[in-house]
């Protein structure tokens, strides 16, 4: 009976600390946020703290608003801050799974000291190698156009996968390797350019480009439907075309790296920069001065328009301070570079505390209007 008792006693304890220890795991079991912070627009905020009370780090959202962040299981609530903008938050349910719970903050523009500024445009001139690529884009008489905007949205893996994406496109397997397509059912591959020179007779490894490399894509289905100069006889032509344009340094300028990076909101916290709300008299805009803002060809081409956030800091003497220029939230890469190349070289009135010139930062907003698109059948 005695080791009856002690055995049962034994079982008893056993299961005890298999019970604390499953709660134990239930206790600690962690779920992954995985979450996107935009304006009221819904354009993505980048460098938004964002936060969950008892986890142990912060996380940052990237140049496309997203964030990961790993938290304990249960009902939490996810806050996000920025300077420009009032704190916003969200309560999700973490179940503890692998799976990460998706959520969007969306957090509010504070009043701003500066009027956006709205990029206007009647006609863009098309220069260079991509000339003609603007100009039938800004037409669409014929074809099918995906510009870089689309393929910066759909981050595709390979160029196949992009372009079965259009109707009447369907990807092959090479027998050495590789991908193609076919198009409208043809058995025959299409004839490929890049950059305005043909890519030769036999079938290209379209998997062979990056879609981060392109700039712009030509589709043109027919025989005889491609622009004057990209058509090839009869028989090279006949299964359809593909122009590929690649983004390069007239794309792309290459920018020098200042090597300087300021945490506005530490010197914000330090009293070193000021915000508008701080001082007597806030930054504004140098009635001498009128910015000039070029609307990108690529985006104008396309007829999409967006915008654009910059924060910056106005130093005592009404000039943008070299390194703290920062994009806040923006549409389009294409625009957030013109608006850099702006605001860089711009001057403003500074800002006054107790009579004193003092430094500011500031977030000012940048419209591109969109361009009313032709209907290509006119």
């Amino acid at each position: 009976m005695r080791h009856a008792s002690r055995s049962i006693i034994a079982g008893t304890a056993l299961g005890i600390a298999c019970a604390a220890a499953l709660f134990s795991v239930d206790a600690q079991a962690q779920g992954v946020i995985a979450g996107i912070v935009t304006d009221s627009t819904g354009a993505p905020i980048s460098n938004a703290e964002v936060t969950v009370p008892g986890a142990p780090y912060s996380s940052r959202t990237d140049d496309a608003g997203r964030f990961h962040i790993n938290s304990a299981a249960g009902l939490v609530t996810v806050s996000a801050r920025r300077i420009g903008f009032e704190p916003g938050s969200r309560q999700v349910q973490l179940n503890g799974s692998n799976e990460a719970t998706q959520v969007t903050i969306q957090l509010k523009a504070l009043p701003s000291v500066l009027k956006p500024v709205v990029v206007r445009t009647s006609k863009v001139e098309y220069t260079g190698r991509l000339a003609g690529y603007y100009r039938r884009l800004e037409n669409q008489n014929a074809g099918v156009f995906i510009p870089r905007s689309q393929i910066d949205r759909e981050n595709p893996r390979t160029l196949s996968q992009l372009l079965t994406h259009v109707p009447g496109i369907n990807a092959t397997r090479m027998r050495g390797g590789g991908s193609g397509v076919r198009m409208r059912g043809r058995a025959c591959w299409p004839l490929v350019w890049l950059d305005g020179l043909p890519m030769g007779a036999g079938e290209v490894d379209l998997d062979a480009f990056s879609p981060t490399s392109i700039h712009g894509i030509e589709l043109y289905l027919g025989s005889t439907t491609a622009p004057m100069g990209y058509i090839a006889n009869r028989d090279q032509s006949s299964c359809g075309t593909i122009l590929l344009w690649s983004r390069g340094p007239d794309t792309d300028p290459i920018r020098k790296s200042s090597g300087q990076r300021f945490d506005l909101e530490r010197m914000v916290a330090s009293l070193k920069v000021y915000t508008a709300d701080q001082v007597d008299q806030p930054v504004a805009p140098d009635p001498d001065y009128q910015m000039r803002v070029e609307y990108p060809a690529a985006v104008y081409a396309a007829g999409s328009g967006g915008s654009v956030v910059v924060e910056f800091v106005v130093d005592s003497v009404g000039r943008v301070e070299q390194g703290t220029l920062g994009i806040v939230s923006s549409t389009d890469p294409l625009l957030s570079e013109a608006v850099k190349r702006a605001v860089e070289g711009a001057s403003y009135t500074p800002a006054r505390l107790k009579g004193t010139a003092v430094r500011q930062v500031v977030v000012q907003p940048f419209t591109f209007p969109a361009r009313e698109k032709k209907n290509p059948r006119s």
